[in-house]
């Protein structure tokens, strides 16, 4: 491997037109695909194998010529304080307004007062508007429809508040050109080098330019839904500079000591590129098995994200020594440029080199505090409550919010979050009965406020049935009656023959949730088990990667505590733009496994890398400890601190998905990097001493030897002649 990409970068560096060419052109072309295709995306939210998307897809068949997953929306509308939205004025005003809503897409729009809309104090009416088209389909036409009606009601003295799917939009981005602001004053802090400092931005955007140009393109094709670009985007962007940092980090190192430049860009590839391959891999893996969750919009948003990580790992190969070779001396600090190739001189001791000696004089002591410290945080992690957002869960000052909110006052909490049953009565001998039966056993249930009669297909072989619950879509009461709707529908079955399914959007948030839980161990063990066989073929070792995979879980349940704490509890809500708490969203533990273990392993593989390379060229095992951090604590640490700082301008995103994932992976990171690499990993490896490098005999033998720490490199290299600047070049080339 290490010989493999060392003679890459040295074709790279000196063809380096070429490649740079190549990546250019492969970004125009993923240009021109984006602008050219169809700007239509998918934000469906199937979910195979539950009776929720079963029921769904029941109706799409049985009701014919609806559009079950179009577009809806409901105006709510409220008379001035002391009078009833009845009385003559304030009903012309409302019948007014649901006559302006009607257009080409819609396909309904309620009269309140024909419809028993009316709350029971007169006071709130609300009419339900449906339309033929999707929600990321709608027109801007019909959207200020909506919108203007709305504000011809209010001009009349109503109050009206508009919510559901028909107002949702594409997520307003977040402040992520502050990320990468503070990662460009990172690098040239690091570097002393503007220079050097630019090339990881810019190799960075290119990937993520191609990546997320690329998903533009196939998104019509695909199916890809309007976040998979912004999680390509955040992941490709964080460990595309990640990536850069590390081999222009080694280059810059590899030149220090008095090598040739095209030699160095050669060693700098096959050393740190080899970190590079396989951190990249345990990020690919991570993502890739995403799809055993089986929820095709996660599955894709991984796969898309994975393919931006390989183009990042790419692009770290070939364009950056390519890069290195247009700039060869102006990507070295002053003080380099000065010496004009001579060995640098031993420098004092740097601060990774005294942080490495304070950890092996007091291990014990560094273990505890930091297992002690992430224990502590992750105790919130016990109340984790997980869900789906809904209107309740936008921010007080929004449209939807205050509809949401207006309907529960005046109808009820559960009115937000109603239950759709399915009978599907094509084998029951009476189906109308069958109906009856549905909806006489599910009033004699406990929190049930409301059941509407049934309402059959023209072939009268299905029916739909509306259920109120008493008690708030996210409440525990609701996933109870769900439950108890589900056991009684084999009794319903028996008697009558016809089959009841429970549908609805509360419905499919429980299943999501139960489907994300039962998935989450299977997951961890394929992806962690896949990472830990790939880290025993990368360091040779059983304890080292044990010990990696251990970290991990200890930084992944701190940050879920982290992030209940913020957004569940609302701690310091307020600090990061969270209006509104409430159940954290169910696909989070699961993504943050996913996403959080590649970039765990990144840092575990570039550091420890280090370490076992001084070990495996005869330093004693403390010694190696010292090496690593002396060569890679710099630079883990900024590196660390770009891709919190990447993923932290996520934050600002509108979008409560894009701002809860951007929180839970910068502060993960934060763990891992600064808790967990830098001071559990020493403390760990400087207690087992030897023993953290043993492997058995026998499994040496099965193990491919990659050659990440360039041991094997080393020996093809021609011993070096008295002048240092003399190029070494492998024997045989």
């Amino acid at each position: 491997m290490a010989t493999f990409l060392y003679r890459l970068g040295r074709l790279a560096f000196r063809r380096r037109w070429y490649a740079a060419l190549i990546w250019v052109l492969l970004l125009v072309l993923a240009g021109a695909g984006a602008a050219t295709a169809s700007k239509s995306t998918n934000n469906d939210f199937s979910i195979p194998g539950t009776e929720a998307q079963a029921a769904f897809d029941l109706l799409e068949q049985r009701f014919p010529g609806q559009t079950p997953d179009g577009a809806s929306a409901r105006v709510v509308f409220k008379a001035p304080d002391g009078q009833k939205i009845t009385d003559v004025k304030n009903q012309a005003a409302v019948e007014k307004a649901v006559a302006e809503l009607a257009g080409p897409q819609v396909a309904s729009a309620a009269d309140p007062f024909k419809a028993n809309a009316v709350s029971k104090d007169g006071t709130t009416a609300y009419s339900s508007v449906t339309y033929k088209a999707k929600p990321q389909d709608l027109t801007d036409a019909s959207r200020d429809t909506l919108k203007d009606a709305a504000k011809h009601a209010r001009d009349s003295g109503l109050t009206v508040e508009t919510g559901g799917s028909a107002l949702q939009s594409m997520p307003e981005g977040g402040s992520e050109m502050i990320g990468i602001a503070v990662s460009a004053v990172v690098l040239l802090i690091t570097f002393s080098s503007l220079v050097a400092a630019g090339l990881p931005l810019l190799t960075a955007i290119i990937g993520v330019g191609i990546g997320v140009s690329s998903i533009a393109a196939l998104a019509p094709v695909l199916d890809l839904s309007s976040n998979t670009s912004t999680l390509a985007m955040m992941i490709g962007l964080a460990v595309g500079i990640d990536y850069a940092l590390f081999i222009v980090s080694r280059y810059r190192a590899e030149v220090a000591e008095g090598r040739e430049r095209e030699e160095a860009a050669g060693r700098a590839v096959g050393t740190a590129g080899s970190a590079v391959v396989f951190a990249g891999l345990t990020v690919v893996i991570a993502l890739g098995g995403l799809a055993v969750v089986n929820i095709p919009m996660l599955t894709k948003m991984g796969l898309a994200a994975a393919g931006t990580v390989a183009i990042a790992v790419l692009i770290a190969l070939t364009l950056i020594p390519a890069l290195l070779g247009f700039a060869p001396r102006k990507v070295l600090a002053r003080k380099d440029r000065k010496r004009d190739g001579r060995p640098a001189a031993t420098d004092k001791p740097n601060m990774g080199t005294r942080w490495a000696r304070f950890v092996l004089r007091k291990p014990v002591w560094v273990l505890a505090a930091g297992v002690l410290g992430l224990g502590a945080i992750a105790v919130p992690a016990a109340s984790l409550q997980l869900g789906l957002p809904d209107d309740g869960a936008q921010p007080k000052s929004s449209t939807q919010r205050k509809a949401y909110d207006l309907l529960a006052d005046g109808f009820g909490a559960g009115f937000n979050g109603p239950l759709m049953i399915v009978t599907d009565a094509a084998k029951a001998s009476d189906p109308k009965a069958a109906a009856d039966t549905v909806v006489d056993t599910i009033k004699g249930m406990d929190d049930v406020a409301m059941v509407t009669p049934a309402a059959f297909n023209k072939a009268g072989d299905t029916a739909t049935i509306t259920v109120v619950p008493k008690s708030k879509p996210t409440g525990t009461q609701t996933e109870d009656l769900v439950h108890a709707i589900r056991d009684k529908g084999g009794k319903i079955t028996s008697d009558t023959g016809a089959k009841v399914l429970v549908t609805g959007s509360t419905a499919m948030n429980i299943d999501v949730s139960q489907k994300l839980n039962d998935a989450l161990l299977p997951y961890l063990a394929l992806v962690v088990g896949l990472a830990f066989l790939l880290l025993m073929v990368v360091f040779r070792s059983v304890l080292v990667p044990l010990k990696a995979a251990l970290g991990f879980l200890l930084s992944v349940v701190a940050a879920l505590g982290a992030v209940v704490a913020v957004f569940q509890w609302g701690w310091l809500g307020s600090l990061f733009g969270v209006e509104e708490t409430g159940p954290i969203m169910s696909m989070m533990p699961i993504f943050m496994v996913g996403v959080v273990f590649g970039l765990a392993m990144d840092y575990e593989v570039f550091l420890v890398t280090r370490m076992r390379e001084a070990f495996v060229h005869g330093e004693r095992p403390g010694q190696a400890i010292v090496t690593g951090f002396r060569h890679g604590a710099r630079v883990v640490t900024a590196a660390a601190v770009i891709m919190i700082s990447v993923f932290a301008g996520f934050i600002g995103s509108s979008e409560s998905m894009i701002k809860m994932i951007g929180f839970g992976l910068a502060i993960a990171v934060f763990f891992d990097a600064f808790v967990v690499r830098m001071a559990i990993v020493p403390a760990v490896l400087a207690l087992l001493g030897k023993a953290a490098w043993w492997l058995p005999g026998w499994l040496g033998k099965i193990l491919p030897n990659v050659d990440v720490e360039g041991e094997q490199l080393q020996k093809q290299l021609v011993t070096p002649s008295a002048d240092p600047d003399e190029e070494r070049v492998p024997a045989g080339v």
